[in-house]
């Protein structure tokens, strides 16, 4: 028996654990880069498979050493895996995220011990890709490895607001894939398995195919023998565009079948189709959480797909709102309710430096009133009320780093120095400056987002208290309006949402605020949060089945991605019970709609649907439309769209 070791590496150098909470919204430790070290030496997969002394590869030493248990394989049946896995394993299927060297190192722990390396390193590209920020990079991740052809374009770069992670990607890459010191580069560039949405799980002993089977609830697995079988090659396009349209992809929220592709010629692949019983190839497995439940012999493409239909079907039954009409809440527009208006700069800019200067003086006050007069009015003034002139528009200008870091100074300052009832102008700059999306990308870079963070902490805490005078209700109103306009940029709103209740601690206490206008700006900041669920679970397929109905994009549909069910109970509660005392038509309107999102396509075993019925929320609805408060037609028949979505009670 030979001890077997799994080193673990960080290509992020400590990068990744520093950053990711920032640009992902979640922690993630490490870029993980693997090696199995067994019979003194240290395996691994970059520009091909490659052999050092254990702790003496390009990788340096690792961060970690985790053993995997002991082999009864000899080093000569070891050594043999290894050469038929070099066709398998080429430089050129190297894959940052789809095939990688965890996919080879979990392969030989399957073939060496029965065992699978750790889940936190497996995992690691779903848990990427399912962040928002991974979602909208996997098509620069997919053209740092894809050959150009002649007259097709390259990939865009990196957004300008993303260089760090250009960078971090860059750097990760680099040395991933970089070749051990006593082998020489590569010739050529490496190419990327093709499919963006997610790649063949490789399969090559039965110890890896019984992990796949247990850790995936749908599984679909090719037997080939792609070298002595013209059908084999003839399927195999057919059956990697299916992977690509029907595997299991963070942007359809882990749904899909897990495909494979065992060729009986590599590794143990022989062993393995023995066991199953495999006479003939292609053959074709379909199996339901770990169990077979129909097989496919032959280049039969029309009951493949039928076969893979009906399996994704009985894993992923489709929502029981999927058979609703449903045609006012179909028609609901999921783009946030922004407020763009531009008050008069030079009078708001007038009336709250006479705030400023009723203020007990102080050189900090006086050198925020600088910065707000002489940087701060002359940007708004130029991005947001451009004068007339004649000819082609100029380009609206954009905040510089160094006018929001001082902006973000002077906010600090000014919060510190004046009463809460004074800062609503100082608010309302913030509220456009939020939709400039060079501004609202910097606030996303910043801790808590920076100076909204802290003017939205201050309206949550006078809502605490309860005040409404006259000062405090402008305050309240212009940060509900500025956290609605955040929804502009959804990593932005994602950070606002996340983390402490901030954003719940502000719209609950609004949407029952005696004042009509409040309860205005609360309902329209309640709908973006609800949209924002929506537009992940349609993009994700949350719900459906794993079948998405809609053309939105997973990378724009990442507002409500970390808003857990308790938040949205917290939110529904808050809803219907506004929905009870208001009157407004309009106010009313935004709340079902608001509603109605939460609802749609909601985990019919979650906490949502027994709180609709306890709370009562089709009685709610059916009220509403007996009280004639509403007039109009359109939202006459969405609360009663509405209604029908609700459970009995």
């Amino acid at each position: 028996m030979a001890p077997v070791q799994l080193y673990i590496y960080d290509l992020s150098n400590g990068l990744a654990k520093q950053l990711s909470a920032q640009l992902t919204g979640r922690q993630i430790d490490g870029i993980w880069h693997t090696s199995i070290v067994v019979y003194g030496k240290e395996v691994f997969y970059g520009q091909g498979i490659s052999t050092a002394l254990p702790g003496r590869s390009h990788h340096g030493q690792p961060l970690q050493v985790v053993p995997l248990g002991e082999t009864a394989i000899d080093e000569a049946t070891w050594e043999e895996y290894l050469q038929d896995l070099k066709d398998h394993y080429t430089a050129e299927k190297y894959h940052l995220l789809d095939f990688n060297c965890n996919s080879f190192t979990n392969d030989c722990a399957g073939f060496l011990t029965g065992g699978s390396i750790p889940a936190f390193v497996k995992d690691l590209p779903t848990d990427f890709l399912s962040t928002p920020f991974g979602a909208a990079l996997r098509p620069t991740i997919d053209n740092m490895y894809r050959r150009p052809s002649p007259g097709v374009p390259a990939v865009a770069p990196p957004p300008p607001n993303q260089p760090v992670a250009a960078s971090l990607l860059q750097a990760v890459a680099a040395q991933a894939q970089a070749p051990p010191s006593n082998l020489p580069p590569a010739a050529a560039p490496l190419a990327a398995t093709e499919s963006l949405a997610g790649s063949l799980h490789p399969v090559t002993n039965s110890a890896s195919f019984r992990t796949l089977l247990r850790t995936h609830r749908a599984v679909v697995a090719l037997f080939t023998d792609f070298q002595g079988c013209p059908p084999c090659r003839m399927i195999a396009p057919v059956y990697e565009q299916l992977a690509a349209e029907k595997g299991v992809r963070a942007a359809t929220g882990g749904r899909g079948a897990a495909f494979t592709k065992i060729d009986i010629r590599v590794g143990a692949g022989g062993t393995l189709a023995t066991e199953w019983g495999i006479r003939a190839t292609p053959t074709f497995m379909f199996f339901l959480d770990e169990k077979k439940i129909a097989e496919v012999k032959g280049a039969d493409v029309g009951e493949l797909k039928s076969q893979i239909d009906l399996l994704l079907f009985q894993a992923y039954p489709p929502h029981p709102h999927s058979s609703l009409s449903l045609t006012g809440v179909k028609a609901i527009s999921l783009e946030p309710i922004l407020f763009t208006q531009v008050p008069p700069l030079d009078n708001a800019m007038a009336k709250f430096v006479s705030f400023i200067d009723a203020a007990p003086p102080s050189p900090a006050t006086t050198q925020a009133k600088e910065i707000l007069t002489s940087h701060v009015l002359p940007y708004l003034k130029a991005r947001f009320a451009p004068a007339a002139g004649a000819g082609k528009p100029a380009p609206l200008p954009s905040a510089s780093t160094l006018l929001l870091t001082q902006w973000t100074a002077a906010t600090s300052t000014l919060v510190g120095a004046l009463p809460t009832e004074t800062l609503f102008p100082l608010v309302d700059m913030w509220r456009l400056a939020a939709l400039d999306p060079v501004a609202a990308s910097w606030l996303v870079s910043t801790p808590n987002a920076g100076p909204v963070g802290v003017l939205a902490g201050r309206a949550r805490d006078a809502l605490a208290q309860s005040t409404q005078d006259k000062g405090t209700r402008n305050y309240v109103l212009t940060t509900l309006r500025l956290l609605a306009n955040v929804f502009k940029t959804p990593a932005l709103a994602r950070t606002l949402l996340c983390g402490d209740g901030l954003a719940l601690g502000i719209l609950v206490p609004s949407l029952l605020h005696t004042d009509a206008t409040v309860r205005t700006a609360a309902s329209s900041l309640a709908f973006n949060a609800a949209a924002g669920v929506q537009r992940a679970r349609v993009a994700t397929g949350a719900g459906l089945g794993g079948v998405c109905e809609s053309n939105i994009r997973a990378d724009e549909a990442d507002t409500a991605l970390c808003v857990d069910e308790e938040w949205q109970v917290e939110l529904i509660s808050a809803l219907l019970e506004a929905l009870q005392q208001e009157e407004s038509e309009e106010v009313i309107h935004r709340l079902v709609a608001a509603v109605a999102c939460l609802l749609r396509f909601m985990p019919a075993d979650g906490q949502l649907h027994g709180l609709l019925e306890v709370l009562g929320a089709r009685g709610i609805m059916q009220g509403k439309l007996e009280s004639k408060l509403i007039k109009k037609k359109e939202v006459q028949r969405l609360v009663d769209e509405v209604g029908s979505m609700c459970p009995t009670s």
